[in-house]
């Protein structure tokens, strides 16, 4: 056998390995330049392709560079079955982590095109990439000679205990996955629970459910709680929703005119004023005769949840000028007292006079 020493055979096998790292460093500038290329594509799956292959460049080439030098120098064969199993188990973990990546990226990409939203599904990716990375820990196990049936064995022995004491953590984890697998809340959704909290829903992960309220806060909220909670949804079956308002006019105003000026203010408010539905027709509903007015609602539209509160302030705003304009009363809350005899006779009403 050749001398582990000759200097010949290590000098290839150093010129071997920095040729292979200099190649390695070149592909992944390259890659590097190519994910940004794919970043401006449609397409996602070129960047998850271009990422994997950017992830294992460098340590594939590495590794291949090293087992290459090991076997020009000849070591000793225990000695080479010791750099193998460490060289087989560095390769095991990168691809291992790669494809966890990829795997996660696949199943984000999959999430968003059926929910149609931005924000990132975490839950998924999460479970997704942790299947991987366990599979591959058992693969490398397995691969240096360690028997995985039973640790198979006493894993599943195990979890039934293990169970038992994460059941809130395992609720919340199940609750998560119905949440999103019946598509009855998705990120972006705008809700309101039965115990007050509102806002648009933020991401939704193996533990909570996080909603952004109006003032920019967020709330969270376990899943199990969240799945219990009876909910409304604002985003379902469409993001457009109509809009109540509650308005009341004197019993000497005529009611026609009422409703043609208010009728006209709101298609004004709706075809001008932003979030607003252009081609709604605003109704008007009188339904109520009042202590001192008329009552009645008129029944606008927005484009989404928060649209209402700028359509709201701008049509009180012109409705207001308007009844000015044209002389319609809105009345202010009257109480008429009427006494029997005379007002002397009540407690207190001496003092009312004038003197």
């Amino acid at each position: 056998m050749p001398d582990p020493l000759d200097w010949g055979r290590v000098a290839i096998a150093a010129v071997v390995v920095v040729a292979a790292l200099l190649i390695g460093f070149v592909l992944r500038a390259v890659l590097r330049r190519l994910t940004h290329r794919a970043a401006g594509t449609r397409w996602a799956w070129d960047d998850l392709i271009v990422r994997l292959v950017l992830d294992l460049v460098l340590v594939l080439t590495v590794a291949g560079s090293t087992w290459a030098a090991v076997r020009i120098i000849e070591f000793q064969h225990g000695v080479q079955d010791v750099i193998a199993r460490v060289l087989w188990s560095l390769v095991v973990l990168a691809v291992s982590l790669a494809v966890a990546r990829l795997a996660a990226g696949v199943v984000s990409s999959v999430t968003l095109a059926r929910s149609g939203v931005a924000q990132s599904v975490s839950i998924f990716a999460n479970i997704t990439r942790t299947v991987v990375i366990v599979v591959g820990l058992l693969v490398l196990l397995q691969s240096q000679g360690v028997s995985v049936t039973p640790l198979l064995t006493a894993l599943g022995v195990g979890g039934l205990a293990v169970a038992l004491a994460l059941q809130d953590t395992l609720a919340n984890l199940f609750a998560g996955v119905h949440i999103l697998a019946s598509k009855t809340i998705e990120p972006g959704d705008f809700v309101r629970l039965s115990t007050g909290q509102q806002g648009y829903v933020v991401d939704i992960n193996w533990r909570k459910t996080t909603i952004r309220e109006l003032t920019d806060n967020l709330v969270i909220i376990p899943n199990a709680k969240f799945a219990d909670a009876i909910l409304t949804n604002y985003n379902v079956p469409a993001p457009d929703m109509g809009l109540l308002l509650q308005a009341k006019v004197g019993y000497g105003s005529d009611l026609e005119q009422v409703e043609r000026v208010t009728i006209e203010v709101a298609e004004e408010v709706m075809r001008e004023v932003e979030g607003g539905v252009p081609d709604h027709e605003p109704l008007v509903r009188f339904h109520t005769f009042g202590d001192s007015s008329i009552d009645f609602t008129v029944i606008l539209r927005t484009r989404e949840f928060e649209d209402q509160f700028r359509v709201r302030h701008e049509f009180v705003k012109r409705l207001h000028l308007r009844y000015r304009r044209e002389g319609i009363d809105i009345p202010l809350p009257v109480r008429k007292l009427v006494f029997d005899g005379d007002p002397g006779d009540v407690p207190g009403m001496e003092r009312l006079g004038t003197g």
